[in-house]
């Protein structure tokens, strides 16, 4: 296998990370306006991620970067066709990680209530947009000879990838709400697992129908191996729920969105980018990639750090794994917060 296979099975890990952590992020933050029913309650949803929502950035920051310097054409290419909507995500996390920070600085229910209300925004959009993004991904844009996007935004919008926004958006949401089941007690982890069984029916809907598209377009063996993997899991996830096993609901759900993006990779390879108007147009692994003394030097960079972020977020997970409640929240604090 050449370097540039192996950062193209890197950054699939990156991005199959920061789905699978900031996927439950994304899915809390809708919850605070769906499952939620008031302040406290809200607090408690916050509460469930505040120590690791920061962290699990992290994973978003390396698939940016490793593209960057792994992938430049990719990169350019993407970023540059794609600068709106990446845009967009780009100011709802910033102004996400502002509303976690800003939202209990001051008591008046307004300035509270308008900070919810961002989370709830800012979780919602980049769990759609970061669908409508891979959904174009994979299935082609319009690169021509110089590898540069001749579309529009428009263009972007297509039933492929508008079927795939709403997957990540609901499979986040499913997501998040197990995790809610599992990090939480009393009567809102009930309403999680009730919640979590609705929302899941949905995604599974949706996801079967966007993954066959999928492996229709441009799957193979390997892919319809994730492909199955992704269903069967995500079933079992639902029954997992039912029968209270928040454990095992969560994992299985967290499996699904790994088999779900790793299908999307495997029919990706060895594109990165297809082109629409001209197969041999599209960027691949070979002629987007960096030179190889470039990624031997980001070999052996991630062979060092990569192991010290995965223990450390492993031991904040650790350290914060109890289960919390609206008991856990002061009197004062819910009468403020």
């Amino acid at each position: 296998m050449e370097l540039h296979d192996v950062w193209f099975v890197l950054i699939a890990v990156l991005w199959t990370g920061y789905f699978f952590l900031e996927g439950f992020d994304f899915g809390i933050g809708i919850l605070t306006k769906l499952l939620a029913r008031d302040r406290p309650e809200r607090r408690v949803l916050i509460n469930t991620i505040g120590p690791v929502w920061d962290g699990n950035e992290v994973w978003l920051l390396s698939a940016g970067g490793a593209t960057f310097a792994a992938f430049p054409e990719w990169y350019a290419t993407l970023f540059s066709g794609f600068y709106l909507p990446l845009l967009a995500i780009l100011v709802c996390l910033i102004v996400r990680g502002v509303a976690f920070e800003y939202r209990a600085k001051r008591p008046e229910e307004d300035w509270q209530r308008n900070w919810e209300t961002a989370i709830f925004w800012t979780s919602l959009i980049p769990a759609f947009l970061w669908g409508v993004a891979f959904g174009n991904i994979v299935h082609g844009v319009k690169i021509d000879r110089n590898f540069e996007y001749v579309g529009n935004v428009g263009d972007l919008l297509n039933p492929y990838a508008l079927l795939g926004g709403l997957v990540t958006l609901t499979l986040f949401t499913f997501h998040g709400a197990v995790f809610t089941a599992l990090k939480t007690v009393g009567d809102i982890r009930a309403r999680a697992r009730k919640l979590a069984l609705r929302v899941g029916l949905v995604a599974a809907a949706l996801a079967l129908a966007f993954l066959l598209w999928t492996q229709a377009d441009s799957g193979d063996g390997k892919s319809l191996v994730a492909l199955i993997v992704a269903v069967v899991a995500l079933v079992a996830a639902l029954v997992a729920n039912q029968a209270g096993r928040e454990g095992w609901s969560f994992a299985l759900s967290g499996l699904t969105i790994v088999a779900a993006v790793a299908m999307l990779f495997l029919s990706l390879f060895p594109n990165v980018m297809p082109s629409t108007l001209n197969g041999d147009w599209s960027l691949t692994v070979t002629n987007a990639s960096s030179s190889p003394y470039t990624m031997k030097i980001m070999t052996w960079c991630a062979g060092i750090a990569t192991p010290i972020v995965l223990l450390y977020q492993g031991w904040t997970y650790w350290v914060f794994r109890k289960r919390i409640g609206t008991q856990h929240i002061a009197p004062d604090a819910a009468a403020a917060h």
